[in-house]
């Protein structure tokens, strides 16, 4: 029914606020570390891929659960978890805490989605400042007034495109391993490998990408809508500080 299409609601809204501000916080932190407060690619990608890592091990407990929500039917097993906390407490209870972290391999694998993200996102304005007209590469502080709200989206939306099209085949093997071990406890695939290996010989490269324009469907408009949220907050905390 209409419930279950909502299934993992709950911990999907937990995971992402977490998850974008811990990411945030971390990844922008370099930042402070710099006088001229610009990053060299590289750099943007270092310090993307220290925060990423640091959010997969805080928050794979919350992904876990919001996939075994969103996967368990009555058919295939003789228990349904009735919310988050019976999800935790039902996994903690049958498979002992180190369940709770299947599927962190490729989950830090994924850091690369949130690197290439935030390289490309920073990469990608200053060229569009750049294109703009008003301030040269290397100078691009005042010329982010130049940018608007509908920038910021765009920007936000060809991070995130470029983001997903290069790691989801990492999504996707990672939801496989976090599925509920059947009823005889025995896991559907022992570790990563298998995963590739069964995915590659029974569904080829297409399965990789199973669920992808859903994914693209969830994750563009929402990529967009942070990071014009995110831009605007920091101008106003910007104008604030400048009258004080």
């Amino acid at each position: 029914g209409l419930r279950g299409l909502y299934a993992g609601f709950y911990p999907a809204v937990l995971g992402s606020t977490v998850s974008w501000g811990l990411y945030f916080f971390l990844a922008k932190q370099r930042y402070l570390e710099r006088k001229d407060g610009q990053l060299h690619p590289v750099e943007h990608l270092i310090s993307a891929a220290e925060a990423g890592a640091l959010v997969s091990l805080f928050t794979n407990p919350i992904w876990l659960v919001k996939t075994r929500l969103q996967l368990q039917t009555p058919k295939h097993h003789a228990s349904v978890y009735s919310g988050f906390s019976d999800a935790l407490r039902t996994i903690l209870k049958e498979e002992g805490f180190l369940a709770l972290y299947r599927g962190i391999g490729p989950g830090l694998l994924l850091v690369t989605h949130g690197a290439i993200q935030f390289t490309a996102y920073e990469e990608l304005r200053k060229a569009m400042i750049y294109i703009k007209g008003t301030q040269t590469r290397t100078d691009n502080r005042g010329g982010e007034e130049s940018l608007n709200s509908i920038d910021f989206a765009a920007l936000g939306a060809g991070s995130k495109l470029a983001a997903i099209l290069l790691t989801y085949p990492y999504q996707v093997i990672r939801a496989r391993l976090q599925q509920r071990p059947g009823s005889d406890g025995t896991p559907k695939y022992s570790n990563s490998w298998h995963v590739v290996k069964e995915t590659a010989k029974y569904e080829g490269v297409r399965g990789f990408y199973r669920g992808i324009t859903s994914n693209l469907l969830k994750n563009l408009p929402a990529a967009s809508l942070t990071f014009v949220v995110y831009e605007n907050v920091i101008r106003l905390f910007k104008a604030a500080k400048e009258k004080t």
